[in-house]
């Protein structure tokens, strides 16, 4: 029998499965209805520092408003300076989860200040979350900011995460760096546990008939894994850190393949928006039955087996690759 065990940030994981941030664990019943077809982690919806700061400001217009509706009515409100948004509904729902769940429960945090990001990140591990993933999202539109500036402030963004919270923080990364393995290395200087490749970026479309912003959400496909699996192959063996992957992952292949890269852990969530819990009970066993087929007993026998590493050939995970690649096209 296929040993599916395996370690992600320090965590024993009963196999690599994570249910990825998502809306797909905003409800108790869910998340366990996940965990019951074989989720061994659950990733709950990121906690938008953004979106707690508009709910201050509308709260402290809306009391600002009621000031001089009459004599007695500043004696019944609270002081609007001091009066700030809340953390509370996200920290009750985390709590809520550890108590229902048996797998561990990780936070997505994605601030804006630093004080957020420290601030959050102590309130949602204090609230039980066995590990904080900070997704590190940042649009640049500065002409006056270099790349270099963007990664020294996400560095220090990490940096002082971890030293406030006493569980693994992970990463969760966009692939649009110079060079993600040396931000990878320089993530591991400064405390992370490990990093998730990659998040998905927002890329809004136009609507021609109002030419405002078109938004609309497309879930990945497996056509955005290779992505993933190439930087898996030239991480794995280089770093300590523990890698999971996240996007274009929809059935066991893929995960195997995933696996394969050098993955510890693999996050799951657009094909469970589109096909339910039962979706995951399939890519676990298609999983398990190709491990088999292919004679492995554990995860740790097939990781990393076609790493740049571990290939007979690895300049087909570098610059000659692209170039045999192109030659290979014919009308």
């Amino acid at each position: 029998m296929v040993e599916l065990g395996c370690d992600w940030l320090g965590l024993r994981l009963a196999n690599p499965f994570v249910v990825g941030a998502s809306p797909l664990c905003d409800s108790a019943d869910d998340a366990v209805a996940l965990v019951d077809v074989g989720a061994s982690a659950v990733v709950v919806h990121s906690l938008f520092e953004e979106q707690l700061i508009a709910d201050q400001v509308s709260a402290n217009r809306y009391l600002d408003s009621m000031i001089d509706t009459n004599a007695e009515a500043p004696s019944f409100l609270p002081e609007t300076d001091v009066f700030s948004g809340s953390a509370n509904p996200m920290l009750r729902h985390v709590r809520r989860l550890t108590e229902v769940l048996d797998v561990p429960v990780v936070a997505s945090l994605n601030g804006v200040t630093p004080g957020g990001w420290t601030g959050y990140a102590r309130e949602l591990a204090g609230a039980g979350a066995a590990a904080i993933e900070l997704n590190l999202y940042d649009v640049a539109t500065d002409l006056d900011e270099t790349g270099e500036d963007i990664e020294e402030r996400q560095l220090s963004v990490v940096a002082d995460v971890v030293g406030v919270v006493d569980v693994p923080v992970s990463v969760k990364l966009s692939p649009f760096y110079a060079s993600v393995p040396n931000f990878v290395t320089r993530l591991e200087a400064v405390g992370a546990a490990g990093v998730v490749l990659f998040n998905r970026f927002y890329q809004p479309d136009l609507d021609l008939e109002t030419l405002d912003i078109a938004r609309h959400l497309v879930l990945s496909t497996p056509a955005e894994l290779p992505m993933r699996l190439h930087a898996m192959a030239i991480l794995h063996g280089r770093t300590q850190l523990s890698l999971a992957v996240s996007g274009g992952v929809h059935s066991g292949t893929d995960a195997a393949k995933a696996i394969l890269s050098g993955a510890d852990a693999v996050q799951l969530v657009s094909v469970l928006l589109k096909g339910g819990p039962s979706e995951l009970a399939r890519i676990v066993d298609e999983l398990a039955g190709w491990m088999d087929a292919q004679g492995y007993r554990n995860l740790d026998e097939a990781k990393g087996a076609t790493a740049m590493g571990n290939v007979a050939n690895p300049h087909e995970l570098q610059r000659l690759n692209y170039a045999q690649l192109l030659h290979s096209w014919s009308l």
